[in-house]
């Protein structure tokens, strides 16, 4: 061995440069080798209906599922989504935008960023067309189109009192001056209005002094040439509709009979009597006033806001407003005893207000779900009804540009009220002090996420998607990560408060007093209220695009079944009620 060792010794020393070479080769292939590592693919779920913990899905046992559980820890990162490790967040500045210019030119965020361009690129085309609105309803004013828009000045805003209270939203990467113009227009309101570059108010009435032109000083996200307003400033525009009747003659919510409150003048302030009653009068009277319900009494029109004198929350039959409109025969208007109520275009801005914790959070809350599960949406209810922001166990920076302005920080910041994550590894799940766990029908979330991955948050995947490939292997490869991250939640949570999506959707108020307890805030009932009026917000479906046909197959929902039984089993056997009945397929 000695002789070996020498002869290779003298033969480099004469050929040094066949030693670089090889060495040069030895390094290359390390390199590839760590690379590859570094950018896998897309991953893969253990477990497949084959499988023998996915085989027989009714006679599949708890705790077999459970042993299947230990082997999704590697699916982890989820697909479209960047997880954000080690404890880059340092910094102590208030606005996470400032936080982000520091970092965002290298580390493991700066690379995450741009491996999701690709994607968020194609999520903007697919949405581009659809507008995400704080409001609970879409509006589709026919025959509203600007004529002209003429600029009237820079104007104080003040985030507890709108100066514009009508429809808003926001767009931190794209808002342009004519887009805030064309949807305000589009609604049927008088004004428009930008603010801090990115955010549009729309609104019948500037209820405000002006402020110097210097003040509206922010250039717009989505062009440089404009200006759209400044810090608390509103750069305001007059808009003249093509069809001025298209303001008065739109679409409301209608919410319902309701019997009349015991003292009407305080549940509902603004009122007029009306000979000749038409719902679109009654609308149009509540709409100036700035109120976002309308109730009808006969002859008689009232407007408010949601109350605890007035929560609309036990309705009556309908044909008990079943009376004729003194001015249309073909609607109803109430009676004296029972009103007939709407939502209005106008944003009821009690809940709107949300900023960070003003103190470091001492224990980390999960927001935990199955992708697909409504988590988004859930957010956006839980700002509302806190006023605080929630953060995210990723970033996505498309959310961040749509007003989740927590989604910037990192999940142990404390900033922020409760944290999303689809994580179910022990590991992960054990870093968290208490979670919600939000679970929806497997049938629906699959779905959901199968869209949201080949659609983007608003979109809907294409048709040859679902006749392809792609979701049989989704399901495949989703279906048993449904259950195991309920079960794993239900094993290593430390203090889990489950809430059915199903139920939230039923029974908002009573699911989110549940949810603002555990995260240790006194609901204000009002404001809960105000959250039902507003609950739809940004990144809701408008439900799942019908099908042509059943995309699940008999295969597939045998196994579905087994793994619904499954968690309904768990459930139960930690005494809380089990799945509800719809998730069983008919």
């Amino acid at each position: 061995m000695a002789k070996l060792l020498l002869k290779l010794q003298r033969y480099f020393r004469r050929k040094p440069v066949r030693f670089f070479t090889l060495l040069a080769l030895y390094l290359a292939a390390g390199s590839l080798v760590f690379l590859h590592s570094g950018f896998s693919g897309e991953p893969t779920v253990p477990g497949s209906p084959r499988s023998p913990a996915g085989g027989e899905g009714p006679g599949l046992p708890y705790l077999g599922v459970m042993q299947l559980s230990r082997g999704f820890k590697a699916a982890a990162t989820i697909p479209g989504r960047v997880r954000r490790h080690g404890p880059w967040f340092k910094s102590t500045s208030k606005e996470p935008a400032e936080r982000g210019k520091a970092r965002d030119n290298g580390g493991t965020r700066s690379r995450a960023l741009r491996g999701r361009s690709g994607r968020e690129k194609e999520e903007d085309r697919g949405s581009r067309t659809q507008l995400e609105l704080h409001t609970p309803m879409e509006f589709r004013w026919l025959g509203a189109a600007i004529l002209s828009a003429r600029y009237i000045g820079c104007y104080v805003d003040n985030t507890r009192q709108r100066t514009l209270r009508g429809m808003s939203f926001f767009d931190y990467k794209k808002m342009t001056v004519f887009r805030c113009q064309d949807n305000c227009a589009e609604r049927g309101y008088l004004y428009a209005g930008l603010e801090f570059g990115a955010e549009c108010y729309c609104g019948h009435k500037i209820q405000a002094s002006n402020a110097s032109e210097s003040e509206c000083n922010m250039e717009c996200k989505g062009e440089r040439s404009n200006t759209c307003g400044g810090i608390n400033r509103l750069s305001i525009y007059r808009l003249e509709l093509a069809q001025e009747s298209a303001r008065r003659y739109g679409s409301a919510i209608f919410r319902g009979c309701f019997r009349r409150p015991d003292n009407v003048s305080i549940a509902l302030p603004a009122s007029q009597l009306m000979l000749n009653m038409s719902v679109d009068k009654c609308v149009d009277f509540c709409t100036e006033k700035e109120y976002p319900l309308s109730a009808l009494a006969g002859t008689s029109c009232h407007c408010g806001f949601p109350t605890t004198l007035f929560p609309l929350h036990e309705r009556e039959d309908e044909q008990l407003c079943a009376q004729k409109c003194p001015g249309e025969e073909f609607e109803s208007c109430g009676t004296a005893d029972f009103l007939l109520v709407y939502q209005t275009q106008v944003q009821d801005n009690r809940c709107m207000d949300r900023r960070f914790l003003p103190s470091r959070a001492k224990q980390l809350v999960a927001l935990a779900s199955f992708p697909g599960a409504g988590n988004t949406w859930a957010r956006h209810l839980i700002e509302l009804a806190t006023g605080f922001y929630t953060g995210s166990y990723y970033f996505d920076g498309s959310l961040y540009n749509k007003g989740f302005k927590g989604e910037r920080d990192h999940w142990r910041s404390g900033r922020t009220i409760c944290i999303k994550t689809h994580e179910s590894g022990q590991k992960e799940i054990e870093s968290f002090d208490s979670a919600i766990l939000l679970i929806r029908n497997p049938y629906k979330a699959l779905m959901a996420e199968f869209n949201r991955k080949y659609g983007g948050h608003i979109g809907f995947a294409a048709h040859a998607h679902w006749k392809g490939k792609e979701w049989p292997e989704f399901v495949a490869n989703y279906a048993p990560w449904w259950a195991t991250h309920t079960l794993d939640w239900l094993r290593y949570g430390k203090k889990v408060l489950v809430v059915h999506f199903e139920d939230l959707k039923r029974d908002l108020f009573v699911q989110l007093q549940r949810m603002v307890g555990l995260l240790g805030i006194t609901a204000c009932e009002d404001r809960l209220l105000c959250v039902e009026g507003q609950k739809d917000g940004n990144f809701k479906r408008s439900g799942l695009r019908k099908l042509e046909y059943d995309p699940y197959t008999p295969e597939m929902r045998k196994m579905i079944s087994g793994y619904i039984k499954t968690v309904d089993t768990a459930l139960k056997l930690r005494n809380l009620s089990g799945v509800p009945d719809d998730y069983y397929p008919r």
